[in-house]
């Protein structure tokens, strides 16, 4: 068998002679029947983003001056509740505290740490209010440049495996899997996943993608901890870590979903070719992976199987909005149901984006152009055309984040 090491590319990277792909660009040279040979490529980077809960920040900064208080017993930010500890810092006047982004605003459960991280790394102003174990209240504000250390960590990040859901129930039913509540009688399908662009589909099992392997978590330099938490060989997930201070904020903020607030993440990890099966794992295609379909008040009860082609082939991105369709309504339904807030008074901003297809679905008037696309499947012995109405990952924040990765490595500011 053909084989190569990592200081061998990493020399090649050094020279520039280095053939480096992104998954996206690899997958269309295959589709082509194009495909680079083993000898012919070097490094894939392969991307994910999506909906990833198991997503937490540890943080420390400064609410007051020393001696006012005594510990931290409770501590808001924006209304979050962050855990305080574990370190008491006594009589310090600074926190620290564990922030889930999972967890909801004690005044609107639809605001929770997704949203506020990607507050934070954009620099706003940050209310924080700190009940102490001496029965005093702090409040104060803090930015960004008063956190003086913050890591992200991700206790399952990076799934490889996903389920696809939709209602066969009469009543609509209350989901983390569904931006809002999903509507019965198989009126609409929800789905996560990038398919072949995402890293762990593209290596199996873990050839490469293991314990100590550099990757880029939401544009920060990371590291790979080890699996994730209900990881397993069938369906792998990773627990990763980065600096949340060096986070670019496009990749990372809150997505709102029928049970509140949730938040999603991007992730890239480079696939060093080092002998032929990895290289053969990389031929991989979203028609080759499976995607059940289950009952979202079962949710472990798969009612038909899909794959992944079926949910992104050459469906749009994007939504194009058209200002002259727009009724101006006084309450604007993609305002309520846009997850990540990317429509407000009759502007939609792309950079806050998340293609998941929503306002196409729910706008009154038709005002937003985009194709998400739907599937046939075979529920309870009856054929249906089922439409896909929400993504909860996102390949155009995938793709470009596997494509920063690649000029990284081409630059040299990122070392296999």
């Amino acid at each position: 068998m053909n084989e190569r090491t990592i200081d061998q590319i990493n020399k090649k990277i050094d020279d520039g002679e280095a053939n480096i792909y992104t998954a996206e660009e690899f997958k269309k040279l295959i589709k082509n029947d194009e495909a680079p040979s083993f000898e012919e490529v070097d490094v894939v980077t392969c991307g994910t983003c999506g909906v990833m809960s198991g997503t937490a920040a540890v943080l420390n900064f400064i609410v007051s001056e020393p001696g006012e208080f005594i510990r931290a017993r409770e501590v808001y930010l924006n209304g979050v509740p962050a855990y305080a500890g574990p370190c008491p810092n006594e009589w310090l006047g600074s926190v620290d505290v564990i922030l889930h982004g999972t967890a909801h605003s004690i005044y609107d459960e639809n605001y929770g740490g997704g949203f506020l991280l990607k507050e934070i790394l954009e620099g706003r102003e940050i209310d924080v209010r700190v009940e102490s174990v001496d029965g005093k209240t702090i409040e104060n504000k803090i930015t960004l440049e008063d956190i003086t250390r913050a890591q992200i960590i991700g206790c399952r990040m990076a799934f490889k495996n996903y389920t696809a859901f939709t209602n066969p129930n009469v009543e609509a039913v209350s989901s983390i899997f569904a931006a809002i509540p999903l509507e019965g009688n198989l009126s609409g399908l929800t789905f996560s996943g990038c398919g072949d662009l995402n890293p762990l589909q593209n290596d199996i099992p873990h050839n490469v993608i293991n314990e100590g392997k550099k990757v880029l978590i939401n544009g920060a330099q990371g590291y790979i901890l080890g699996d994730g938490t209900r990881s397993s060989a069938e369906k792998p997930n990773l627990m990763l870590t980065a600096d949340l201070c060096n986070m670019d904020p496009y990749y990372v903020g809150g997505f709102k979903t029928g049970q509140g607030g949730e938040v999603y993440d991007t992730v890239a990890i480079p696939i060093p070719v080092l002998n032929e099966n990895i290289y053969n794992n990389l031929l991989i295609r979203d028609e080759d992976i499976d995607l059940p379909v289950a009952d979202i008040k079962g949710r472990h009860l798969p009612l038909d199987n899909t794959n992944y082609k079926e949910m992104w082939q050459d469906y749009d991105l994007r939504p194009k909005f058209n200002d002259s369709a727009c009724g101006k309504c006084d309450k604007c339904v993609v305002e309520d149901v846009c997850p990540t807030n990317a429509f407000k008074s009759e502007r939609l901003n792309l950079a806050y984006c998340f293609g998941c297809g929503m306002c196409a679905h729910y706008c009154r008037h038709n005002a937003f152009n985009m194709n998400t696309g739907d599937v046939d499947l075979n529920i309870n012995g009856k054929d249906v055309n089922v439409p896909i109405i929400c993504r909860q990952s996102d390949r155009l924040r995938a793709n470009k984040l596997s494509l920063k990765l690649k000029k990284m490595i081409e630059n040299k500011e990122f070392k296999l």
